[in-house]
């Protein structure tokens, strides 16, 4: 049975789940502030064990991102990653301010647009839509 947990993403579970889909090493402080500054944040456990989270950083009123969407590979497509996304979105159209929309970005890995599109994100560029961009600083 998988649990989901809100807001008590610890630098631990951070850590230790980025590191399980090896994604770029953070310092402490790096992970302790970002969870720090994100205005959601969930964690799927399964028996008891964390097994995947996600994050939701932004202003909470025009623009949100899903950030570190995290499954680890050897739970990955038994239904956690769909579990966590939904209640992403559903704690932004909780959050939105009445009578007016808000963008809920996301930049995913290559390979996973797929995954995305079923939640009706759209994958760009489009035809009005220039592609995502990134800068490391």
């Amino acid at each position: 049975m998988i649990e989901l947990r809100e807001n008590i993403l610890d630098t631990d579970t951070y850590l230790k789940l980025r590191e399980s889909v090896r994604w770029k090493k953070l310092s402490l402080n790096q992970a302790e502030n970002a969870i720090k500054r994100s205005l959601f944040t969930v964690v799927a456990y399964m028996d008891g064990e964390p097994v995947g989270m996600g994050r939701i950083v932004g202003d909470g009123v025009v623009i949100d991102y899903i950030q570190d969407l995290v499954v680890k590979p050897d739970v990955q497509k038994s239904g956690i990653g769909k579990l966590v996304l939904k209640r992403l979105i559903e704690y932004v159209k909780e959050t939105k301010e009445p009578d007016t929309e808000i963008m809920l970005c996301l930049m995913c890995a290559k390979g996973r647009e797929e995954f995305y599109k079923k939640f009706d994100f759209i994958a760009r560029p489009t035809d009005t839509l220039g592609p995502g961009m990134i800068q490391y600083l």
